[in-house]
C-alpha cells in the first residue's frame, strides 16, 4: 500500500532503549499513523486511544486486554486494540508495523 500526501513528523517516536521504533505521519484527512520496527524481546504497550495494529512482516504473538494467553499471529496481520487499554507483544523476529488511531 502507498500512502500519498502525507506530512511525516521528524523527530523519532523511541520506546524500550530503542527496540521499538517509530515516525508518525499525518495523512490528507488528518488522520494519524504511525510506522515503525520493533526488534525482537517482550512489550508491553497502553493506549491512549483505539488503536488499528497492522503487523507486515515478523514473527510475533501477542496478548490483548481480558486474555489469558498469547497467541501466534501470522502477518500480515492486523488487530483492535481498544482506548485506555494496554496488550503485551512478543517480537520473536524484526516486525514491520503500522498503527492508525482511531
Amino acid at each position: 500500500m502507498n500512502l500519498e500526501n502525507i506530512t511525516i513528523k521528524k523527530e523519532a517516536n523511541i520506546y524500550y532503549d530503542g527496540k521499538v521504533t517509530s515516525r508518525t505521519i499525518y495523512l490528507a484527512d488528518g488522520s494519524e499513523q504511525s510506522l515503525g520496527v520493533m526488534l525482537p524481546g517482550e512489550y508491553t504497550f497502553n493506549t491512549g486511544k483505539a488503536e488499528i495494529m497492522e503487523m507486515m512482516s515478523g514473527e510475533l504473538e501477542i496478548r490483548l486486554p481480558g486474555e489469558s494467553d498469547f497467541k501466534k499471529l501470522n502477518t500480515p496481520e492486523s488487530f483492535n486494540v481498544p482506548a485506555n487499554s494496554s496488550f503485551d507483544l512478543k517480537i520473536k523476529t524484526v516486525t514491520d508495523y503500522c498503527c492508525s488511531y482511531i
